[in-house]
């Protein structure tokens, strides 16, 4: 079979499989223990394969083990814990589910689900509860088992710039992808990931929840990223491995030079990046510090996570690459569909037993986004002559400056090596006579002082002068995204800078 069940017979009874920093931890017994009872507990209420769960909980070894059961048995439908009241009424109705499991105090989503006719039930942790370990209810029933087509969970995607599409995810998919991440990661049952990516988007889920579960490896599940904690939490769990978003790895690094001595007791096998391009810089720095491989992967929501990824050693990590195909197949492929040679750009479409089968209820999207069996992912790119993907931008990111065409990810790179500079991302002004400018938002390294016009002259070193940003704006935080990732669509916007003259 290829299900998400399968993906938990892999550990050891005895070894630990979920942790939480100050908690007993969970094995795999028990885990699978805890899995098989909240399935049968929603067999009892008459939740089976073909329905959906909602999950609303904090990040947190509970969220891990809640997804686990309940796509062991339906779907799973993780949403963001942060949601106000409007925004869960949005996705609930969207989704339909047939319950929505809740942590205390959500009173948001109970009342949205409420308004909806949705039943609610809040997970109950006793004291001496081992991490990831809850109930339900008394009632049990037996619990049918999802084949590999049935779907296991389901996502909205971004939204950015027009209404959140929904991603079916069957379990095939889930497994697919796990199985590949545990690959290219070469996890065994003596790895620990420190886990800090939020629970209800792919990235955690399945790069850090199921890869581990497949390999018999850990999971300390922490309560969510937070830069004056990770240094403690590391010393004290000893992960080999931990995956974030490259402003993570970016706030992680200004931390690392105050925090030595902890860094001197941190053994990291590799660091892993996805979600958003890591600018060569940062990777650098990253690898230096702790001393180890950094890989960088690239992964999408409707690809169950991963696509490609830079290799372990012995294998060559590509600093502003992400790397070779690692599950999928990957093509690049021009606006009329023909294959495009390597080296020549054009857009990154991939086709796998990880790739959903298309968006729920939307056959316009389905039909966009579908070219003969390749999904086209929207990101604009090239292979080199090894085989290495780099990504040169989101299609719909880049900047059209009176039909010069600038990839906001080149000018990022430019100027995050600029050692004032501690993060950047650049994004389209509106203008009148041209349509778009270039602009870009700058958070400066502390202490550190810069002028427009010196960042200005130093990307004419680097760059055509129709790609040297017009405007710049500093700030002390660039806006992110739920998942932390900077927002580059709508930015604009977002700063209330309206169209240039």
């Amino acid at each position: 079979m290829t299900v998400v069940a399968d993906l938990l017979k892999t550990g050891a009874d005895r070894d630990v499989a979920l942790g939480a920093p100050g908690r007993a931890s969970l094995t795999y017994a028990g885990l699978r223990a805890h899995c098989s009872r909240i399935g049968r507990n929603l067999a009892a209420r008459g939740i089976g394969p073909q329905d959906r769960v909602a999950i609303v909980l904090p990040n947190g070894p509970e969220m891990a083990s809640a997804f686990l059961a309940v796509a062991g048995v339906c779907s799973s439908a993780p949403l963001n814990p942060s949601y106000k009241e409007k925004e869960y009424a949005f996705y609930l109705e969207d989704l339909n589910p047939k319950l929505v499991i809740v942590g205390d105090g959500q009173e948001d989503v109970v009342k949205a689900a409420g308004s909806l006719n949705i039943p609610v039930a809040q997970i109950a942790v006793t004291e001496d509860a081992a991490a990831g370990e809850f109930t339900l209810w008394d009632e049990e029933a037996d619990a049918a088992a999802p084949g590999p087509g049935d779907e296991a969970l389901v996502l909205h995607t971004s939204g950015t710039t027009s209404r959140p599409k929904v991603v079916p995810l069957s379990q095939a998919n889930l497994f697919a992808s796990a199985a590949n991440i545990a690959n290219t990661l070469a996890l065994t049952p003596a790895d620990k990931c420190l886990n800090i990516m939020p629970l209800f988007h792919i990235h955690g889920l399945i790069a850090v929840v199921l890869a581990s579960m497949k390999a018999g490896a850990s999971v300390c599940c922490t309560p969510g990223f937070n830069a004056l904690k990770f240094f403690d939490w590391a010393v004290e769990e000893q992960p080999s491995w931990y995956s974030g978003v490259p402003t993570m790895h970016q706030t992680i690094l200004l931390r690392a030079k105050r925090n030595a001595a902890a860094l001197s007791k941190i053994d990291l096998r590799f660091a892993r990046s996805s979600s958003a391009s890591l600018p060569p810089a940062v990777f650098h720095e990253l690898a230096q510090t702790f001393g180890c491989p950094v890989i960088e992967a690239y992964g999408m929501t409707e690809a169950t996570h991963q696509m490609a990824s830079n290799p372990l050693p012995p294998g060559v990590q590509k600093p502003g690459f992400v790397g070779l195909p690692a599950g999928p197949e990957i093509r690049i492929l021009d606006q009329a569909g023909n294959a495009m040679d390597r080296g020549r750009e054009g857009e990154v479409c991939i086709r796998g037993d990880n790739v959903t089968a298309g968006y729920a209820n939307n056959p316009k999207a389905n039909a966009e986004s579908f070219t003969d069996g390749w999904f086209r992912t929207g990101d604009q790119g090239f292979l080199d002559a090894d085989g290495y993907l780099k990504i040169t931008g989101r299609i719909k990111e880049i900047i059209n400056r009176g039909g010069e065409k600038v990839s906001p990810l080149e000018v990022d790179d430019v100027y995050s090596d600029h050692p004032a500079v501690q993060q950047v991302v650049t994004f389209a002004l509106p203008h009148k006579m041209l349509g778009e400018e270039v602009a870009a938002a700058v958070v400066l390294a502390d202490g550190v002082d810069v002028s427009e016009q010196e960042l200005k002259d130093f990307g004419a070193d680097r760059l055509a002068g129709f790609k040297i940003p017009k405007k710049f704006v500093f700030l002390e935080e660039i806006p992110k995204g739920a998942t932390g990732k900077m927002q580059r669509i709508g930015l604009a916007e977002k700063l209330g800078l309206g169209a240039d003259a």
